[in-house]
């Protein structure tokens, strides 16, 4: 059974208060002084706790760093956490950061097999995929080319067209509906509709709450690395689109 939880779930990140100090700064400022740039501790996470099954799509909703990304990248793994456990029952497939990554100097076709594999993909797996991959792309013979004179919306394309090309148990998706052209767009949110209707848990963070609630029956909404609610779709979406604008009724 496909599972995925997170209890009493915290992630913090020391880092330092002030940006990296020139020489003449720190000399400035004091030599021999141990706050001249002193640590600060970031709360990203603070007591997520979460489940989720088979057939659960849930959406994360919130203001730009209320750790949407953070809490995806969490249940990946990426990050461990601080306290709390993760349990994931499944194979988790990530759709992260799709432009990043690539080899400059190697062809599409290489990192395609690149990408394949870091995926999880083996030689065998990955070949019969290798020119449905290529054909979505719509890259034709720039594949052809090292992906260094690709341009931004090629290697976005390209990234896509890989990434996706998975048969995922636990699908993460973090925004990535940037690719390419409208009729590119098009194709590929119809590329990811399928990949939720294949998955058995999906969750996926988006700033679009006009479209989420059709694609996921519940919504957790984030504030400041706390769950601020967590019901049906709907009602979350209502309430989150409800307080982005009180402050225009009161200046009313």
């Amino acid at each position: 059974m496909i599972r995925l939880q997170l209890e009493n779930a915290s992630l913090a990140f020391t880092v330092r208060r002030h940006k990296r100090l020139t020489l003449k700064e720190f000399l400035l400022r004091g030599m021999f002084r141990r706050s001249v740039n002193p640590y600060m501790t970031v709360n990203a996470l603070q007591e997520i706790n979460l489940q989720l099954c088979d057939g659960d799509r849930l959406g994360v909703i919130g203001h730009n760093g209320a750790g949407k990304s953070t809490l995806l990248k969490t249940i990946a793994g990426i990050y461990p956490l601080t306290q709390g456990r993760r349990t994931v029952n499944g194979r988790i497939s990530s759709l992260f950061d799709i432009a990043l990554g690539f080899e400059p100097d190697a062809s599409g076709w290489d990192n395609i097999a690149y990408r394949g594999y870091l995926q999880g993909e083996t030689p065998k797996t990955l070949a019969p995929k290798m020119q449905e991959i290529a054909e979505f792309s719509e890259l034709g013979e720039f594949l052809d080319m090292p992906v260094r004179y690709y341009s931004s919306g090629m290697i976005v394309r390209l990234g896509f067209s890989i990434a996706t090309s998975i048969e995922p148990e636990v699908l993460l998706v973090d925004e990535v509906l940037s690719a390419g052209d409208q009729s590119f767009q098009d194709k590929a949110r119809e590329r990811l509709a399928q990949m939720i209707d294949k998955a058995s848990v999906v969750v996926i963070a988006s700033h679009d709450l006009k479209r989420l609630p059709s694609l996921c029956d519940q919504v957790l909404w984030m504030d400041h690395g706390r769950i601020r609610q967590i019901g049906p779709a709907d009602e979350v979406v209502a309430a989150c689109l409800d307080e982005s604008l009180q402050p225009q009724n009161k200046a009313a």
